[in-house]
């Protein structure tokens, strides 16, 4: 659908079951990505708390619910506890390659796997090669394959990640479920967290969390955490503060 203006027209989808509450609807007020300036709608959107998928802009637009928050991790006061240092040393030979937002077959059959182990039964369940290479190249602003390989070259992990003005947003991660490696989705975090780091950003975005959510209670972990609620960004302390 063409914009009439350099300003994104929004569209708000009908409810659907919640995947992640019980009795629960969503709705999504989303956006299209698109022209000269979608990269900086696309910063400006996600400091909203939208999340970005292929072209589209969405963030939860719920009746009556608004337990979605977007977080982040506060990258200069981060420090890995003695668990996140012991997963960061037992993959510490996995070599990560930043590549061009270019599907391959191998990311493809990588993707495959994960999602039979770890989500049979979610949305992207049936997803096809074709899918896969909407998700992964169907995209104006600035994102990149992190490829994650062990010393035989072998493909272990993968992530879909957005460049930020202000951080890296972590859009979608997945790996090898059968490989013998301790926390792989964790390492995945603490090495953007380490990335981010390195090039002086200061937030990485994980997207949504959902207080008492088993699917998303892995991103507490992180601290410290920033919430986005009706006051701003504040600091995560288990609710959020003018929520």
């Amino acid at each position: 659908m063409k914009q009439t203006s350099d300003l994104p027209s929004f569209f708000i989808t009908e409810p659907l079951p919640c995947p992640y509450l019980d009795g629960q609807f969503e709705r999504k007020l989303f956006t299209h990505l698109a022209g000269d300036k979608a990269d900086e709608i696309n910063n400006n959107l996600t400091h909203a708390g939208f999340r970005r998928s292929q072209s589209i802009a969405y963030r939860p637009a719920c009746d009556g619910c608004s337990a979605c928050r977007s977080v982040r991790v506060k990258v200069e006061a981060f420090r890995r506890s003695k668990g996140f240092r012991r997963i960061r040393n037992r993959n510490a030979d996995l070599i990560a390659s930043d590549l061009s937002p270019d599907a391959t077959r191998e990311q493809y059959d990588l993707l495959v796997r994960y999602l039979d182990s770890r989500h049979a039964d979610g949305g992207m369940s049936d997803m096809t090669p074709m899918d896969y290479m909407a998700m992964v190249e169907e995209t104006c602003v600035q994102t990149q394959v992190v490829e994650y390989r062990d010393a035989q070259g072998t493909l272990i992990a993968c992530l879909l990640r957005d460049t930020m003005s202000d951080g890296l947003s972590l859009v979608y991660s997945f790996f090898d479920p059968k490989v013998e490696r301790p926390s792989l989705g964790s390492f995945i975090i603490l090495d953007q967290i380490a990335t981010a780091q390195a090039r002086g950003f200061p937030h990485v975005y994980l997207g949504y969390l959902i207080e008492n959510c088993s699917k998303m209670s892995y991103k507490k972990r992180f601290s410290p955490l920033q919430a986005l609620g009706s006051a701003g960004w504040k600091d995560y302390t288990g609710s959020v503060e003018g929520s």
